[in-house]
């Protein structure tokens, strides 16, 4: 059914164990385990037997964008990617009565619960502080001793036995006995998070991008939260604060931007338009033509995110005359993507007060040189393309290591992280000229536009 995104969750803990037991297998011991993760995607299972119940609910499924929408007029604003009311929909159909024992976590806790035979039933802030189910009070005080808000697990019917325990996100906090050798866990982080500290974003104003299907940049406020709103909602431009890790009693803080469509654009061009045989095409193609020849491209197949939050906005292809060709378009669609992230940057800059001199930037289309140099020039500076592509796993394995006393310090962590390559600004800035299309997209459906989460 449409807007359901359902994930089989006992696959997801073979595929774990699976790659956990190989790699320590062609490499030997390690000196501990780093777990990262979707923030959202939800799950419950039985205490005793471990078999999930139900699927795990994706941070993308919908069903429950009708609850979040009659929740706003009691005064609680929750979004359908944060796991609240993904949990309240599991325990409701597969526990109504509140009865069994069950757990509850993000894929954080579930591939710890896994790796620990049961015994671990763990996450860390930067997944809970996405959950919905934090007092905001105590996220906002800055305090490091996070706890469940028994208000909204009242207001769910959450038994609060079913919930893990909120641990660092760098320390040593279990053992992962069903491995060789029992090495320890020693970091649970979100992904995006993972992805900052692998992309060695250790410093306030320091920015990162994630461009996949869809793309997340996120930039470090330091020791305390972004100051706008109230924890949970929007800044004025856009964007989201976000918990990006823990060590030891120290939160560091970022504030997140969201672009709904990047690389799924791509994915139009090749499984709806035919335009490509594959994504990883794009770039020689676009390459054909020296620009768009004043074609423009709004990436919103799903909404635009930051800045405008507007889930009615659609996609816009503009500009084209009887000399516009396949390269031209898959090219205006690489530059559209790129000013997208423009946006997200100079969102990201207005709501935490911050000036990045330069992007890093991982994810599947950074091994694109026609988006990257589009990025560095719709962002009008250096674009660090990091050596790993998925940094969140880069991330994952330094917190892992500062918390085995392999690093000492967050800043030692971070000078591992050298980019492949560094891409600046040479091409002319059009951000004006885009900016007329991107009007163009908005409000195309007003009921849709009209939804705010």
């Amino acid at each position: 059914m449409p807007g359901l995104v359902e994930l089989d969750a006992a696959a997801l803990a073979r595929a774990a164990l699976d790659v956990a037991s190989r790699a320590l297998s062609e490499a030997g011991p390690v000196a501990g385990v780093g777990i990262t993760n979707q923030r959202g995607t939800a799950l419950i299972w039985d205490a005793v037997s471990s078999e999930p119940i139900g699927p795990a609910l994706s941070w993308q499924d919908l069903r429950t964008a009708g609850t979040c929408l009659e929740l706003q007029g009691e005064g609680l604003r929750l979004a359908p990617n944060e796991s609240a009311t993904k949990l309240a929909w599991l325990l409701d159909t597969y526990d109504p009565d509140r009865r069994r024992d069950l757990r509850f976590g993000t894929l954080d806790s579930w591939v710890a619960w896994q790796l620990s035979g049961g015994r671990a039933h763990l996450t860390d802030p930067s997944n809970a502080a996405v959950s919905g189910l934090l007092p905001t009070e105590d996220i906002l005080s800055g305090s490091a001793e996070l706890a469940w808000d028994p208000a909204r697990l009242e207001r769910f019917r959450v038994p609060e036995g079913c919930l893990p325990l909120i641990v660092p996100s760098s320390a040593v906090v279990a053992q992962a006995s069903v491995l060789p050798g029992s090495p320890p866990i020693c970091s649970l982080v979100g992904d995006q998070q993972a992805s900052l500290f692998g992309q060695g974003c250790v410093k306030p104003g320091d920015a990162k991008g994630t461009f996949g299907t869809g793309a997340f940049l996120d930039v470090n406020t330091g020791g305390k939260p972004p100051g706008f709103g109230v924890f949970g909602k929007r800044g004025e431009a856009g964007c989201f604060p976000i918990v990006a890790w823990q060590r030891g009693l120290q939160l560091t803080w970022g504030a997140e931007a969201i672009m709904l469509s990047a690389g799924t654009s791509l994915s139009w061009l090749v499984e709806d338009l035919g335009l490509l045989a594959s994504p990883a095409e794009s770039a020689e193609v676009a390459s054909q033509c020296p620009d768009t020849g004043d074609v423009f491209f709004v990436p919103a197949l799903l909404g635009i995110g930051t800045p405008l939050w507007d889930f009615g906005a659609r996609t816009v292809l503009i500009g084209m005359t009887s000399g516009t060709g396949r390269p031209q378009v898959v090219r205006a669609v690489l530059e559209g993507i790129a000013q997208r992230g423009a946006d997200l940057l100079e969102a990201a800059e207005a709501d935490s007060g911050l000036g990045a001199d330069r992007l890093r930037v991982d994810g599947g289309m950074s091994a694109n040189p026609v988006f990257v140099q589009a990025l560095a020039d719709a962002c009008r500076r250096p674009v660090e393309v990091s050596a790993e592509r998925e940094a969140t796993t880069l991330g994952a394995g330094l917190l892992a290591g500062l918390a085995t006393g392999t690093w000492s310090s967050e800043a030692e962590a971070a000078s591992l992280c050298r980019p492949r390559s560094v891409v600046e600004p040479a091409g002319p800035d059009r951000r004006d000229r885009w900016a007329e299309a991107r009007q163009r997209a908005e409000r195309w459906i007003p009921e849709l536009s009209a939804l705010s989460f």
